[in-house]
């Protein structure tokens, strides 16, 4: 078993104490990172409290649906809404319900290295087996600062770490050349890129290994990812669509183009309709209306009375469109 020390940060030693941290898998044994990764959002009731039945129905439905990989709490989950009590209670339900079949990734970015330590040390205790860690937002470090946040966490979190750059939400864009500086460290297994230029993700899989995965983080732009060579998307429309988003992968990593871009056609109305406000309302709009969760916490409100008709018949599209994705990927 891997030995590890205290954290140089105080506050993350708060968290469990040193003992508790569990082995980190060494580099080639990155879980897995591939495929249909889903960014769950985190089912509310309508007094706006966690909905543990929805939640744990929707993990079912993810697992039934071929789901390759879940993450509890990241932006989707609206883990800034959440106490850590709850955060726990995500996590655990997870673990046991998903018992090892797919990798559990969990969101534990924060602005502060040492409270991002803390998190992920959190996650590690309550069944993560790999952290999602968003750059620091708002406080905007140079690139310099990304690589020692990035560092000291791998070091001292517990867990395998998977970039996130997502400089739209964070005002933080984590640049290639930075990412060819962490990829030599043993704990840091890949990047979810969510920029959708092709010469970012061009940029990025030069840098793709055994070791260090590859992943989308764009719904919109992921088929032409994944044909290129990323090793997957982490996706918000599959929280809907697990069984679409799955078979897109597959056939997109398959090299099947065609067929890959027949399914991205399909898909376009949902991709859309998935921006036209910001994440997660959409997705948390058709969640509702397939029964998982009533809501979400401010300062996000319900989708706008303009897209809710939208919202109601692309509901009843997607289950179509799962019966079929289900029925090609049996007869494939």
């Amino acid at each position: 078993m891997a030995q590890h020390t205290c954290p140089r940060f105080p506050a993350a030693s708060n968290i469990a104490g040193c003992a508790a941290i569990r082995a980190i898998p060494r580099a080639g044994s990155r879980l897995s990172l591939s495929g249909s990764i889903t960014a769950l959002a985190t089912p509310f009731t309508a007094a706006g409290e966690l909905d543990l039945d929805a939640w744990r129905r929707l993990l079912a439905q993810q697992l039934q649906g071929g789901t390759q990989g879940i993450v509890v709490a990241g932006s989707t989950g609206e883990a800034a809404a959440l106490t850590d009590a709850e955060y726990d209670t995500l996590l655990n339900i997870a673990a046991e319900t998903v018992a090892g079949r797919i990798p559990v990734l969990a969101g534990t970015g924060q602005m502060n290295t040492a409270k991002t330590i803390a998190q992920t040390r959190r996650a590690a205790g309550n069944g993560a087996q790999i952290a999602l860690v968003v750059t620091p937002a708002y406080v905007r470090p140079t690139q310099a600062g990304l690589v020692a946040h990035y560092r000291a966490v791998a070091d001292e979190g517990g867990l395998p770490v998977l970039l996130y750059n997502v400089p739209g939400r964070t005002g933080c864009d984590l640049l290639p050349e930075t990412v060819a500086e962490l990829i030599a460290h043993p704990r840091i297994v890949g990047i979810k890129e969510a920029r959708a230029e092709p010469e970012r993700m061009a940029a990025l899989l030069a840098l793709r290994s055994e070791n260090f995965a590859v992943l989308s983080g764009d719904d919109p732009t992921a088929c032409r990812a994944l044909l290129a060579g990323a090793d997957g998307l982490v996706s918000v429309g599959s929280n809907a669509l697990p069984s679409a988003f799955r078979r897109l992968c597959d056939l997109a990593r398959q090299g099947q183009r065609a067929e890959a871009e027949r399914w991205e056609a399909r898909m376009q109305e949902f991709f859309n309709f998935l921006g036209v406000e910001p994440n997660p309302i959409p997705v948390k709009a058709l969640l509702q209306r397939l029964g998982y969760g009533a809501g979400l916490r401010l300062p996000l409100l319900p989708l706008s009375a303009a897209y809710r008709a939208e919202a109601d018949r692309l509901a009843a599209a997607g289950s179509a469109l799962e019966e079929q994705s289900s029925r090609e990927a049996i007869a494939a």
